[in-house]
């Protein structure tokens, strides 16, 4: 996420309540998860298994939980809690804000858009021309929705990040300050949830189409024409390429890619990474061929047992 203007460390510190290493005047334009950051961003790490990632990131300033060496050209905040003073950043530039009715005044809605009756659609959302929008859809704040998108009803788009950092005293949440980004010719079935990024955009590109209940986590990136079938779910940071195909009940973990062209047979788990232009099965998964081959050989190997 961007900041509505340029700030300095000290600023920043200042508004965290934390210590900080480099030039007070040091600039800061933005905070932003490691899989997203930008030179000139704020990154969060409270971990030693993840410092090297944080600090050699793109990231010009790193908020940690211990002084170390500050890497060249980079500032560091240090905080006790870089976890919460993330949040805060969260609810100081993005925080949450009523809305005053069921489509809201600060909402652009296209040429020959129609949107059906109980749905909902909050601040700042931008919807283009030619999309329909059935009953009982809600579109969070920020949203951008192109030209000739159809959402059927029940749909939700922009519920918050499913992450939590788990506490002594239960699970803490990281507020989410991202959006939601549809393309043009993108249609969306019912009772679909597309979650918003943390501090970036959950992205669905152009001429895709996703059946009835399907889940996509946040800050993923579905590409150009792509299928996605009833009761998929993807997780969060997952990057599927052009033209990919995913069956219904297909799974993901959260931060795999999906090559272009791809096929994903139904059920199947996509516990890692697969190269496009070939057809996967199974969990775990693997190329359907040499899975199917697999199961047909324990088959016959469990049948001469009994022999």
């Amino acid at each position: 996420m961007k900041f509505p203007r340029k700030y300095s460390l000290s600023e920043i510190a200042k508004l965290l309540d934390v210590s900080f290493v480099g030039p007070e005047s040091f600039p800061i334009t933005g905070f932003n998860e490691i899989h997203v950051v930008e030179e000139g961003d704020i990154v969060f790490v409270d971990h030693p298994k993840y410092y090297d990632k944080a600090l050699n990131s793109k990231a010009s300033v790193v908020l940690i939980n211990k002084k170390v060496k500050c890497p060249e050209g980079k500032a560091l905040l240090v905080s006790n809690d870089p976890f919460a003073d993330f949040n805060k950043l969260s609810i100081h530039f993005n925080s949450f804000k009523k809305a005053a009715g069921n489509i809201s005044d600060t909402a652009i809605i296209g040429k020959n858009t129609i949107i059906q009756p109980n749905s909902f659609i909050g601040n700042n959302v931008i919807i283009g021309d030619n999309c329909l929008i059935h009953s009982n859809v809600s579109i969070y704040d920020n949203c951008k929705i192109g030209n000739n998108v159809t959402i059927h009803a029940g749909s939700i788009l922009g519920a918050d990040a499913f992450y939590y950092k788990r506490r002594p005293e239960g699970y803490d949440k990281l507020l989410s300050s991202g959006s939601v980004v549809i393309e043009d010719n993108v249609d969306i079935g019912a009772l679909c949830t597309i979650d918003r990024g943390v501090t970036a955009n959950t992205t669905i590109k152009k001429g895709t189409k996703i059946d009835n209940q399907v889940q996509i986590g946040h800050d993923t990136i579905i590409g150009e024409n792509c299928l996605i079938a009833s009761q998929t779910g993807v997780a969060g940071c997952v990057i599927v390429e052009d033209e990919v195909t995913l069956w219904g009940q297909v799974g993901t973990n959260s931060g795999i890619t999906i090559g272009k062209k791809a096929v994903i047979l139904g059920q199947s788990g996509v516990t890692k990474s697969v190269a496009g232009g070939k057809t996967y099965f199974g969990t775990p998964i693997e190329e359907s061929r040499l899975k199917l081959k697999e199961l047909a050989g324990l088959k016959q190997l469990l049948k001469n047992q009994k022999k």
